[in-house]
Formats: structure tokens, sequence, C-alpha cells
């Protein structure tokens, strides 16, 4: 068994337990330093401002009566079960494609646990240009993209 994870992709699972430990950390810095809806700024295009989301990306099904929270959870805890098994599956020597399902899983855990402890997402980093916001987001966001990101990148850049 020890050498079944040694030689798969789960080796880099490491990456998701990171991904979760930063995700944690920020959030709870967030909590501590900024007020809810307050925008500190940053930079011209930047600015941290807490925020709590109890929907999914871009605030989707945020105002449906808490029955929401459970379906992400669900799907968090299903998807990132998934992609374990895929990481196992594969060989340690795929360290792209590993890091990327890890990335996953670490932002999906990051946010469930914000559902599980919350009730809400906690979320602080938000983007702009002018007067046109993106959604703010968070670290475990982020991941999930960056990962869906190489997942896209390897699909299509695929030597086989």
């Amino acid at each position: 068994m020890l050498q079944k994870i040694t030689q798969s992709g789960i080796r880099w699972l490491w990456v998701a337990v990171f991904v979760m430990a930063l995700d944690r950390v920020t959030k709870i810095a967030a909590q501590h330093y900024l007020t809810a809806y307050e925008p500190v700024n940053v930079a011209p295009f930047f600015n941290f401002t807490l925020a709590y989301n109890k929907g999914a990306a871009f605030s989707f099904l945020s105002a449906a009566n808490g029955w929401q929270s459970w379906l992400f959870g669900l799907l968090a805890v299903g998807i990132s079960a998934a992609l374990v098994v895929w990481m196992l599956r594969l060989s340690y020597r795929q360290r792209w494609i590993s890091i990327a399902l890890a990335c996953v899983i670490g932002g999906a855990m990051g946010n469930l646990w914000d559902r599980l402890s919350y009730g809400h997402v906690i979320d602080f980093i938000d983007l702009y240009v002018k007067t046109l916001h993106w959604p703010v987001f968070n670290v475990a966001d982020s991941a999930i993209c960056i990962g869906a990101f190489m997942l896209v990148c390897d699909a299509l850049w695929k030597k086989e």
C-alpha cells in the first residue's frame, strides 16, 4: 500500500494541504483585520474587501434559503474524492496533472471548511478596473481556477 502511494500521483496531495492552510490563514487574517464590505485600497486595481458568499462562484444561488450550502458541500466532497482516486491512478512522474488536481482539491476543501464552519465562504480579494469589479474571491477560489487552467493546458498540449 505504501509503495502504491509513493509511486502514484497522490504523493502530490501535500499541495492540497498547503492550499488549504494558506486559504485558512488568509481568511483568518481577513476576518481579523478587515471590516465586512469596507474596501481597503492596496493598488489602483486591487482592494481587500471582506465579503461573505452563501452561493457558489460569482454568488450563484447566494439568495437561496440554505440548501445550496449542502449542495455545494456534497459536490466538493464528491468531486474531491473522485480526484483523489484519479491521483492514485497517476504515476508520481505525472507532476503537472497531479499538482493541478491537488490545487482543485485544496481549494474545494478550503471553501468546504468555511461552509461547514460558518454557513458561507469568506472572500476578500477584490480586483477591479475603474468602477468594474470582478466578484470578490479568495485563495481557495484562485487555487481551483489555477488547477482547472492547468488541466485544460494538459488536455490541449498532451503529447500522445
